[in-house]
């Protein structure tokens, strides 16, 4: 259930929201088929050989938005991706008429511990996950994720907030900062007019660099030209609805997140957005 102090201005359910209800069904179904408790993910093998999974992209595609007391559901999955890592999958529904209203996906890749450096998978650690992955994309062919790179953002941006500071509530259990913070803080340097006339359709984030709880942030957002509007139409509507690309007022926005004392690159993004419905 959505509940009150979940929702935002437009009362529904903030991104940051959905973002954490990911994370938790994912947490209970890895812990519910006996991998590790720790919140990561890690099988027998990876406890051993000192590895974990980072998350390096993650999508997310928006139909409707719940709004205070509707009850959704949430389906997972993953699919192996060979020597590179794992693909978390999920679908939303409204739990009251079993529309789909949201659907996501995430690239996974293992790291290990100690040397922060990526790593293929071996099979040994395959083996281990593996038999939880379906044969099949249970997502119907044609509905695979087609996203086309991110280019990096380069100054001097449209937008930008600047000065950002974790705050302790931040950080995961891994004494990081969690995943979906870095979605509010994309948001932060979003026009206000934007704010206030469109809601927000998709959002990809690509995460380049681990963020510390000392670290300084800035938000920086421009305009994108928009090369596929009749693609992205596809969204717009209840359940994904098709509208014609002449009637959907769309604006398309490139971020990145860095650190604001060597201007390292941590996120890059890029969102989509379409006039909000009348109400």
């Amino acid at each position: 259930m959505v509940r009150c102090y979940e929702v935002g201005i437009n009362k529904t359910a903030t991104l940051e929201t959905m973002g954490n209800l990911l994370q938790e069904v994912a947490c209970n179904h890895v812990q519910s088929l006996g991998f590790s408790t720790d919140g990561f993910a890690t099988s027998y093998t990876m406890r051993k050989m000192n590895l974990t999974w980072v998350t390096v992209r993650m999508h997310i595609e928006i139909y409707k938005y719940p709004a205070w007391s509707d009850v959704v559901e949430i389906e997972t999955w993953f699919h192996d991706e060979g020597r590179i890592g794992a693909r978390g999958e999920w679908i939303l529904k409204d739990y009251a008429n079993g529309q789909v209203i949201r659907r996501a996906t995430s690239k996974r890749v293992m790291m290990n511990r100690e040397t922060r450096r990526l790593q293929m998978v071996k099979d040994d650690v395959r083996d281990e996950y593996l038999i939880f992955c379906p044969r099949e994309s249970s997502v119907p062919r044609g509905e695979q994720w087609q996203l086309k790179k991110i280019d990096k953002l380069e100054d001097p941006a449209q937008y930008s907030r600047l000065g950002l500071a974790p705050r302790r509530a931040d950080l995961d259990m891994n004494q990081h900062v969690n995943n979906v913070t870095y979605i509010g803080w994309v948001l932060e340097s979003m026009p206000q007019e934007i704010i206030d006339s469109y809601e927000l359709q998709t959002i990809t984030l690509d995460y380049r660099r681990e963020c510390q709880h000392d670290d300084v942030v800035d938000s920086l957002s421009s305009h994108e030209p928009d090369e596929n509007l009749e693609a992205i139409s596809q969204l717009n509507g209840t359940n994904g609805a098709a509208a014609s690309p002449a009637t959907v007022d769309y604006r398309q926005f490139l971020h990145l997140l860095r650190l604001s004392g060597d201007g390292l690159e941590i996120n890059r993004g890029r969102t989509q957005w379409r006039k909000k419905p009348m109400r």
